[in-house]
């Protein structure tokens, strides 16, 4: 492992060879499943990941953002699904990426998004393709497989006037996986997630509408569906790093989590107990995602600087650029001694998409050769 000492933090660090087993190993299921997988970039927002992503296999990206999509289209990336429902104000941007070369798939859930792109398009002589985004755990948004509005929806990518967006199909995400976490729950969930999209894609057809892709994704529902029959890809994004919130669903183990934070000792606190960092949630994110879960790690998993587990060291409070470590060993340990100012540990995040957009870049962490630098960006 390169040298750690010395650096400035809190510090974003990725294990690279971790990261590329995480890589193969999804990409190896979709493959013996017989999807195309189109990762979400939105976790590393990284070009340097994203080659590594593109070179095991998959085909396409998905992106939170239209920024994503173009950030990405400048480093060669040509296909794009964007992953949340569009609104007019952003209907120019997505025109111009298209007019550079962008394939760019948009997303719609209501009538009135879909008439509104029609008509744009119509307007400017473009057809825009959009997928319908179904609901099939009720989680958050889409419209449900057995809905009317579902066959409205599909009617209004087209006019009398012409076609100014055309049905490429439909697409879910299975976000209620995220609060489940026996093996068993998280297959149902995926079969659910699979069967109830393909649902809304035979519906469609029967109706007479063309319909050639289906899209599921999350990460633990990718992780355990046990088939994939009706869908043509699957999305899915922090496979690439995994985090604390996917090792306590079950999907990963704690030493695939490819992600953690850097951060120095700069204070004691020994009547109460604390061992002060300068990784706060600032550096963190404010993302508690294990709270409901069995084991709650607080703003983070406390490691040394190896990134073996520290258990008697609790991240439980956090200020902004402050972190809050509560020792929770034997009372006799001077903290002073044992955790000096200065010295360094490394914190697990608890959801890998938030800690990292904390961050302009990673420090990767190779099994040769020195400490890389890989920029990633933010925002909108």
């Amino acid at each position: 492992m390169p040298v750690l000492s010395g650096l400035e933090t809190p510090l974003l660090l990725l294990d690279e060879a971790r990261m590329q087993r995480n890589i193969a190993r999804m990409q190896s299921r979709m493959d013996a499943l017989g999807v195309r997988f189109r990762p979400h970039v939105k976790t590393s927002k990284c070009p340097e990941v994203v080659r590594r992503q593109m070179a095991a296999g998959a085909r396409g990206i998905t992106v939170s953002t239209l920024k994503e999509a173009e950030r990405f289209l400048a480093e060669g990336v040509t296909e794009a699904l964007y992953a949340v429902a569009i609104v007019p104000a952003k209907f120019d941007h997505a025109l111009c990426l298209s007019r550079q070369g962008l394939r760019l798939t948009l997303l719609v859930e209501s009538v009135a998004a879909a008439e509104a792109l029609s008509r744009h398009g119509i307007e400017h002589g473009h057809c825009h393709a959009a997928l319908i985004e179904i609901d099939t755990d009720g989680h958050r948004s889409g419209v449900r497989p057995d809905d009317p509005l579902l066959l409205a929806v599909a009617a209004a990518l087209t006019t009398d006037r012409g076609s100014g967006a055309r049905l490429e199909g439909v697409m879910t995400h299975a976000g209620g996986s995220y609060a489940l976490h026996a093996p068993e729950a998280l297959v149902a969930m995926a079969e659910q997630e699979r069967s109830r999209c393909v649902a809304a894609a035979m519906r469609l057809r029967a109706a007479g509408h063309l319909c050639p892709t289906v899209s599921v994704g999350s990460t633990p529902t990718a992780l355990s569906a046990r088939s994939l029959e009706g869908v043509t890809e699957v999305r899915a994004g922090v496979y690439v790093f995994f985090d604390l919130v996917m090792a306590g669903i079950g999907v990963c183990a704690r030493e695939e989590i490819a992600l953690s934070v850097l951060c120095t000792v700069i204070g004691h606190r020994p009547d109460a107990g604390w061992v002060i960092t300068d990784a706060g949630w600032m550096a963190m994110s404010r993302d508690r995602g294990t709270r409901t879960q069995e084991r709650d790690f607080g703003y983070g998993a406390v490691c040394d600087v190896g990134g073996n587990d520290i258990p008697q060291l609790a991240f439980r409070d956090a200020n902004q650029e402050h972190g809050v470590l509560h020792w929770t060993g034997d009372i006799a340990v001077d903290l002073a001694q044992r955790f000096p100012v200065g010295s360094q540990l490394r914190i697990v995040p608890n959801h890998a998409c938030a800690t990292g957009a904390q961050f302009d870049g990673y420090a990767v962490l190779s099994a040769v050769g020195p400490l890389a630098q890989w920029p990633r960006f933010s925002g909108w």
